[in-house]
């Protein structure tokens, strides 16, 4: 397993929103933190991986490096410009990039060792037929990885900052705050923590548009658990990571936020699941 550069990864992620092969390099780097997670599950990268919603194609590299095949996947090319670049950079002959839908996956069921899922699950449309696909290509005995975070909480909520930190989507709902932040991005960008390169509602602004929502599914801690049980996998590994807010309390206050309802919604930064199929003895 090649070690996690937390120099190289810091390095890229001052860099990554300059285009999209810049964000791949930095998912490339970062994808070592994933491969460890699931290493610690117990879960070797080999064999035939997925990753069923790739974007720029950083993290299928970094896989291939570990697997025999490698398939990213992504409704939008992103993927072309980037990890087909890289791949070719680094002279990867297991790897291929598909357009391709998550709720409609074009492979045979069990066809993957290994299904990823980064980041994605919250961008999709339907995310439990999105679960069931997921499952459905997965050969007996294989892992899926999933990863998301709350929408209630700042990171998963996928919208700007305030350089007065007031949590807008918290006080008075998604719409609003989003309706907000299009406006500030528009006449009072000076009002937003990010700098326009690192804020796609800046950017779409001073290029005349407008940002659309694309959060389409509202994760919570018990609907992701739900959708999971409903997809016919079931949850190997669960890891809620809270805030760093909340990691500098008692480790019991800590333990106890994660059992909290709400509270755990909006202080949990990421979740991370190793899946397998359901009644499969794992």
């Amino acid at each position: 397993m090649r070690a996690i550069d937390e120099r190289a990864i810091k390095a890229h992620a001052d860099l990554r929103f300059r285009s999209e092969y810049d964000y791949a390099l930095f998912e490339y780097y970062r994808s070592a933190k994933v491969i460890a997670f699931l290493e610690r599950a117990g879960v070797a990268v080999r064999g035939r991986v997925l990753d069923a919603g790739c974007g720029g194609g950083g993290m299928p590299l970094s896989l291939a490096e570990e697997a025999g095949q490698v398939v990213g996947i992504d409704p939008i090319n992103r993927f072309g410009d980037a990890g087909v670049r890289l791949g070719h950079e680094r002279g990867t002959r297991n790897l291929q990039f598909a357009l391709a839908d998550g709720m409609a996956l074009p492979f045979a069921d069990g066809a993957f060792d290994l299904v990823l899922s980064h980041a994605v699950i919250e961008h999709v449309a339907d995310a439990a037929l999105y679960l069931r696909e997921c499952a459905r290509v997965l050969a007996p005995g294989g892992r899926v990885y999933l990863s998301t975070s709350p929408y209630l909480s700042f990171a998963g909520a996928h919208l700007p900052r305030l350089k007065i930190p007031v949590p807008l989507h918290l006080l008075f709902g998604r719409p609003i705050a989003f309706a907000t932040f299009t406006f500030l991005a528009r006449h009072a960008a000076w009002a937003l923590k990010e700098p326009a390169h690192q804020n796609s509602f800046i950017r779409l602004a001073r290029r005349g548009e407008i940002k659309h929502d694309d959060l389409l599914e509202k994760v919570t801690v018990s609907n992701l658990r739900a959708q999971i049980a409903a997809s016919g996998l079931a949850i190997i590994r669960e890891e809620l990571h809270v805030t760093a807010t909340i990691r500098r309390l008692p480790l019991a206050v800590a333990d106890a936020v994660k059992k909290m309802g709400l509270v755990r919604d909006i202080f949990i930064s990421n979740m991370e699941y190793v899946l397998a199929h359901a009644g499969s003895g794992a």
